[in-house]
C-alpha cells in the first residue's frame, strides 16, 4: 500500500475466490434463508430454538442507544442450558470436555452427567461460604476443568462473576475484584504455565490485602505444593464440596436481563473498564454465532478453541457457546503459543 496525502492507492486487489463445493455448502448449518430473515425474526427465531427457558420471553428487545436489552419477560438459567437439559434429554454420556494438562499425559475426559455433578457440587460449595444469587465472585484461575465448573456453579446460584485472567498480576485482580464488588475469591493453590509453576494462591492473597470486600477465598488443589491458607477467610475445596444431587441445588431462574459477568478490558491504556454481559441475549448469541460461524454439527464434532477462558474468546467459545450447544470440546492447559506446537499437533492428531 501506499499513501498520497489522506488518500489509500491499492497497489494489489486479491479477487481469487474458493466456493466450498455443493455437497459442503448443502450440509452446512447456516442455509441461505437466514440471509432472506430479517433480524427481528431471525434473532426471535434463534431465542427459541437455541436456549430453554423457564418462562418465554415476551419483547424481543428494547433498543434505546446506546442501551439495548434482549428478550424482555423471559427467565432462564444458565448452566441449566449448558448443562442440565442436555443430561435430561439423555446425553448424559456425551464427552463435554477432553482435558489436557500441560504436563504432558495428565488427561481427564468429562461427560456431560459429570459435568452436572461437578457444577452441582461446586455451587453447593459456594452456598456453603455464603454466595447466592446477586453475590458478587472473582474467579482466578488457570486452566483447568475447575474453571468453567466455577463459571457454571456461579450461574447456576446467579451470582454474577468475573474471570480475571492467571497471567495478571495482583494489582490487576485486585482493582477488578474492588471494582466489581466481589466478596469472593476462587483461586487454586499454583497453575502450570509453560513448564512452571506460577503461585496463583499466593498472588491472591498479595491481591485481596487491597480487596477489603473479599469475605472468603475458595482454594482448588492442582500441583499440591504448600500455599499459606488464612485461617476463617481460605477454605480448600476439597474440604467444602457439597452434595453433587442436582435436586440438592435447583438452578436459580434468572432474568435475561440479569448480569451474568463482567469482562474487563485490559487496561494497556487507561483504567481496566468491565464489559456487562447479561443472561439471556449472550447466551442466545453466543450459541448461536458457534453453531453457525463453526459450523459445529455437535453430534460428530470435536470443537477447539485455543484462547483462554480469561479473555471473552475462551468465555464464548470454550464455556457458554459450545456447552448451551452440547459439543464436545478439547480444554488445553498449555499456553497457545509456537513453542508447544508439536504438542498441539499430537492432541488434533487424538481427538480429530
Amino acid at each position: 500500500m501506499a499513501t498520497t496525502g489522506q488518500n489509500i492507492d491499492t497497489l494489489f486487489l486479491e479477487e481469487r475466490r474458493y466456493p466450498p463445493s455443493a455437497e459442503f455448502a448443502a450440509q452446512a448449518n447456516a442455509q441461505p434463508s437466514i440471509y432472506e430473515e430479517d433480524f427481528e425474526a431471525f434473532w426471535a427465531r434463534e431465542g427459541t430454538e437455541r436456549v430453554s427457558w423457564f418462562e418465554p420471553f415476551t419483547k424481543l428487545y428494547e433498543w434505546e442507544l446506546p442501551y439495548a436489552k434482549w428478550y424482555l419477560g423471559g427467565k432462564l438459567n444458565v448452566s441449566y442450558n449448558c448443562v442440565d437439559r442436555h443430561v435430561e434429554a439423555g446425553l448424559g454420556t456425551r464427552v463435554a470436555y477432553h482435558w489436557e494438562g500441560e504436563p504432558e499425559g495428565d488427561r481427564r475426559e468429562i461427560t456431560y452427567a459429570d459435568l452436572q455433578k461437578e457444577v452441582v457440587a461446586f455451587a453447593n460449595a459456594l452456598k456453603e461460604l455464603g454466595v447466592k444469587k446477586g453475590t458478587a465472585v472473582a474467579i482466578y484461575m488457570g486452566m483447568i476443568p475447575e474453571l468453567p465448573i466455577a463459571m457454571l456453579a456461579c450461574t447456576r446460584l446467579g451470582a454474577p462473576h468475573t474471570v480475571v485472567f492467571g497471567g495478571f498480576s495482583a494489582d490487576s485482580l485486585s482493582g477488578r475484584v474492588n471494582d466489581m464488588g466481589c466478596e469472593v475469591v476462587i483461586t487454586q493453590d499454583e497453575a502450570w504455565r509453560r513448564g512452571t509453576t506460577v503461585a496463583l494462591k499466593k498472588i491472591a492473597d498479595e491481591a485481596m490485602k487491597d480487596s477489603p470486600g473479599i469475605k472468603k477465598c475458595l482454594v482448588v488443589r492442582r500441583t499440591g505444593n504448600e500455599v499459606p491458607m488464612t485461617e476463617g477467610r481460605d477454605h480448600w475445596y476439597h474440604d467444602v464440596r457439597g452434595s453433587d444431587d442436582p435436586a440438592s441445588c435447583p438452578p436459580e431462574p434468572m432474568d435475561a436481563e440479569d448480569l451474568l459477568f463482567l469482562m474487563y478490558t485490559s487496561g494497556t491504556t487507561a483504567k481496566p473498564k468491565g464489559i456487562a454481559h447479561t443472561t439471556g441475549g449472550y447466551l442466545v448469541g453466543v450459541s448461536s454465532t458457534h453453531r453457525y460461524i463453526f459450523d459445529i454439527k455437535p453430534e460428530q464434532d470435536v470443537f477447539w478453541c485455543a484462547a483462554d477462558i480469561g479473555w471473552i474468546t475462551g468465555h464464548s467459545y470454550i464455556v457458554y457457546g459450545p456447552l448451551c450447544n452440547a459439543t464436545t470440546s478439547v480444554m488445553y492447559e498449555g499456553t497457545p503459543d509456537f513453542p508447544d506446537k508439536d504438542r498441539w499437533w499430537s492432541i488434533v492428531q487424538r481427538y480429530g
